[in-house]
Order: structure tokens, then sequence, then C-alpha cells
């Protein structure tokens, strides 16, 4: 079968408006790590420097002529904390509410479904408010604790595993139940293998979802020690404001992890992708 001229030009126009594309989506990230790297008196007036250095990057690692204490790699570290124990908990607390939804027979099952579907819809920042005054009022303000309990659970993961987990046959899950297995070990042994794609898929969406979360961690604490690396990019935190090379630099760590992460489970991501298109 030869190819007519007209679907060899049909052919380049695509792969032009796709490399154009990329070409606009990439530079932001191309910018802002060059920007990272370029010597102070180069930053932001010019795309790509003439040199590149990591001063930026020592400069938030020992905290500068100001001697801070390293305010942004303990802000990397609260972030990883927060995001890591918020993540875990949603896809924990996901799977078993979502087997319960869609494998277990109970009372009230289409009520709590309908309240799940309608949290989806409802704008979260409506119970901003009320949910920081029950945080302070249990005395979890200016912790840790403060702002990972109002994000452990996710009815976004609930939702989805319980949709998936209402595809896989019930013969697998009474012949685990026949051979002794309970409701718990099921989830372990047998949900949650077979999973595997559509929990790449919830992981990474509620890992780059918390990590990127600003407004109530901004609000929930006011120790300095405390911030997330979110919160000291948008406050500009201390003398840091004046040297935007640094700045960039911690927009690049803010930004790393989730690109390591995307590339590491990026075929199980596809799949998983692919089951929601479904």
């Amino acid at each position: 079968m030869q190819i007519g001229p007209r679907s060899t030009i049909g052919t380049i126009l695509l792969y032009a408006v796709a490399l154009f594309a990329l070409v606009i989506t990439a530079s932001p990230y191309v910018y802002m790590l060059a920007q990272s790297l370029a010597p102070w008196d180069e930053v932001q007036r010019s795309f790509i420097p003439s040199s590149f250095t990591l001063r930026s990057y020592e400069w938030l690692y020992t905290g500068g002529e100001f001697g801070l204490a390293r305010p942004w790699m303990r802000g990397l570290l609260n972030s990883f904390i927060v995001t890591a124990a918020d993540t875990a908990g949603q896809v924990f607390f996901g799977a078993i509410v979502g087997y319960a939804l869609s494998v277990l027979a109970f009372r009230g099952q289409r009520a709590i479904n309908n309240f799940i579907l309608f949290q989806m819809f409802y704008p979260s920042i409506i119970l901003l408010v009320p949910t920081f005054l029950v945080i302070q009022n249990l005395g979890f303000y200016n912790t840790y604790f403060g702002m990972i309990l109002p994000y452990v659970l996710s009815v976004w993961a609930i939702f989805m595993y319980a949709n998936f987990f209402g595809t896989i046959p019930s013969e697998l899950i009474e012949a685990a139940r026949l051979d002794g297995a309970g409701e718990l070990t099921i989830i372990a042994r047998v949900m949650v293998p077979m999973s595997v794609s559509i929990t790449t898929v919830i992981f990474l969406f509620l890992f780059m979802q918390r990590w990127v979360e600003l407004m109530w961690d901004l609000i929930i604490v006011s120790d300095p020690e405390l911030r997330t690396l979110n919160v000291l990019l948008a406050t500009m935190f201390g003398p840091y404001g004046s040297y935007p090379g640094p700045l960039y630099a911690a927009s690049v760590l803010l930004s790393f992890p989730i690109l390591i992460l995307f590339l590491l489970f990026s075929r199980s991501f596809v799949s998983g992708v692919e089951f929601v298109i479904k």
C-alpha cells in the first residue's frame, strides 16, 4: 500500500503540531531548571544562561549568609512527611472502604454511595473554616497531625476502588472465603494485587494533589519549622524573597519528586488510565 502525498503532508503537519505543543509545554520547566542553575547576575535575564552553577542549591542547603537553619531543606522534609502520611492513609482507607461498598452487602450502602458522590462534587473550600476550627479545638493546630488528619481520607479514592473492585469476578472472592480467608486477607492478597494499575493512578494523583496543597498548610501552621516547601515558596519566606535564584531552585525541588514518581510508574499509570477511560 503506497502512501499518497496528502497522507505524507498530513503526517508531517501532525508531527509539527505535536512538536510545537511539546515545546510550549516543556518550556516553563526548562526555564525553571535553567534559572536555578544560572549565576545570580544572570537570573531572569536570559532563557539559557551563559554558564551553570549550583550556588542557588548550595544557598538553600546551607542557609546562605543569613545563617538560617536550612528552612528550605526542612520544608522539603515536611512536605515528604505530610504527603507520604496522607497518601498512604488515603490509599489504605480507600481500598478498605471501596471493598466494603462494592463487595459487601449492608444496610445504608446506597446512602453511603450517594454521600460519596455528593462529596466529590461539593466545593471543599466551603469546609475550610469549619475544619480549621475543629482541628484547633482538638489541640492539633501547628502540628504535623493537624496538617495530616483532614486529608487522610479521600472520597475520590474510595469511588475509584469501589468501581474497580466491582469488576472483579465474585467467584474469586468466594473461593478465597472457602479457603478460610477473612475480608482483610482478601483485600490484601486478592484485591490489591489485582488492582496494581488503578492503585498506581490513585497513588500518583493523590500524591500530586497533596504535594502541592497550599491553603490548608498555610493556615494550620505558623511555626516556620513545620511549614512545607510550597508554603515557603508562596510566602517568599525570610530573606530569600530578594533572591530569585534560590526560589527557582526550590521550585525545581518541589517538581522533582512528581517527575521521578511518574517515570517510575509510567507503565502502570497508563494501564490504570485506560481502565478509568473505559
